[in-house]
């Protein structure tokens, strides 16, 4: 598979991913990663994702050694639990009811690599989440919008979970799945993209966010 002219290869098929570096200027091909995302015995979460997200991108990068290759994993922690995706309609009730007025982590983990010349960048980022009590009817009707079932900790804060955040600290992007200023900060650093300087907008960056938040 040729990569044409797109410089960065993120390997990850989240759409929210997609749009979030799409809004910030970054001409991207999506290459999704199927790597293992099991945990390993006694890993704390913040190595955990970014074992994860460096995993994915080294599969990747054998397939391109001469580009740049993102990836990253998140995970929603509750205390000593780490929540995943549920797989059905009980276990998501089981998750809200868990998170249902208390407050938790959203870690992702990111790596930036490419092989040829050996360069890597990786970092993790947290951000508190606190939601609100939620009601028996609340958490039915957003279990029946099936919006729970391919999100960590079940629940979307760019969509229609956003009623159940009452605040955050920290960074929202990472809560939707990047932590786009880090990750923009990592890119200008090893100087992956340079269309970055001429397409980067700060008010692209707002706009998609908005776009996310009240995405169904």
């Amino acid at each position: 598979m040729k990569t044409g002219n797109f410089p960065l290869i993120l390997a990850s098929a989240s759409p929210r991913r997609q749009e979030l570096l799409r809004s910030a200027g970054v001409p991207l091909r999506v290459v999704p990663s199927y790597a293992d995302e099991g945990f390993t015995r006694g890993e704390q979460p913040e190595k955990h994702v970014l074992r994860l997200a460096r995993t994915k991108a080294q599969e990747i990068a054998k397939q391109y050694p001469g580009r740049w290759i993102l990836a990253a994993d998140t995970v929603v922690v509750i205390g000593d639990r780490v929540l995943g995706k549920p797989k059905d309609p009980k276990e998501a009730g089981k998750m809200l009811r868990l998170l249902s007025g208390r407050q938790h982590r959203v870690i992702t983990g990111y790596c930036l690599l490419r092989s040829a010349g050996r360069r890597r960048k990786e970092g993790h980022v947290t951000t508190r989440v606190f939601f609100k009590p939620l009601t028996s009817a609340e958490i039915r009707w957003y279990i029946s919008t099936r919006e729970p079932f391919d999100k960590a900790g079940g629940y979307a804060i760019q969509g229609r979970g956003a009623f159940m955040v009452k605040r955050i600290v920290g960074s929202y992007t990472n809560v939707v799945g990047l932590p786009l200023c880090e990750v923009m900060e990592a890119l200008r650093e090893v100087e992956a993209v340079e269309v970055l300087k001429k397409n980067f907008s700060p008010q692209r960056v707002q706009r998609s966010q908005r776009k996310l938040q009240y995405q169904i």
